[in-house]
């Protein structure tokens, strides 16, 4: 690896874990200077702007995010629903107690184009991979639901919402079984 690619993901890093532990409003260039651990200036070299630093922070979360639920997912057979929610849960515990970052991120500049399309572009990749994973392509739309009803209730919920989604998941996987036997016409 590079210097310069250490420096862009210990950049990366440091702004992400900044922004998930004090918000999107409340860090000062210094706060989020010490959370690089670089100087000011190697910081402004690499991330210009505040809103650059936002949106590199989230890039990197969504990395994260999708490497933890979809690492073993290379298997032939996929991966189940079920399977997906528990990892959602996971990193919950781990990693959004809180919340979800992203939604965060538009919550804190609702009228910011790119943070905006991020947020709408990191929803769209989790359902489209969980619906090619999970075998359910055509039904993003629902898996969207289930996932983002989980992590909106999860901080207030905990269990009692992974125990709601897998329910939905059930339902989901349920309507959507081949029919066994033939009708008669």
């Amino acid at each position: 690896m590079s210097r310069m690619t250490d420096y862009q993901s210990q950049i990366d890093a440091g702004l992400e874990q900044a922004f998930a532990t004090y918000g999107f409003a409340e860090p000062n260039i210094e706060t989020l200077r010490k959370a690089t651990g670089v100087s000011l200036r190697t910081l402004y070299k690499y991330v210009p702007s505040r809103q650059e630093m936002i949106l590199r922070a989230l890039e990197y979360r969504h990395h994260r995010y999708m490497a933890h639920v979809f690492a073993e997912t290379t298997q032939p057979d996929g991966m189940s629903l079920e399977g997906i929610v528990d990892r959602v849960d996971q990193w919950m515990k781990a990693e959004a107690t809180h919340g979800c970052l992203f939604h965060a991120a538009v919550a804190s500049a609702p009228q910011d184009e790119k943070l905006r399309a991020l947020l709408d572009r990191h929803k769209a990749e989790m359902a489209q991979r969980t619906a090619e994973v999970s075998g359910l392509q055509g039904h993003e739309g629902e898996i969207s639901i289930i996932i983002e009803g989980l992590m909106q209730s999860w901080p207030l919920r905990g269990p009692e919402a992974v125990t709601a989604a897998k329910t939905l998941c059930a339902i989901l996987l349920q309507v959507n079984r081949p029919s066994s036997g033939s009708e008669n016409s």
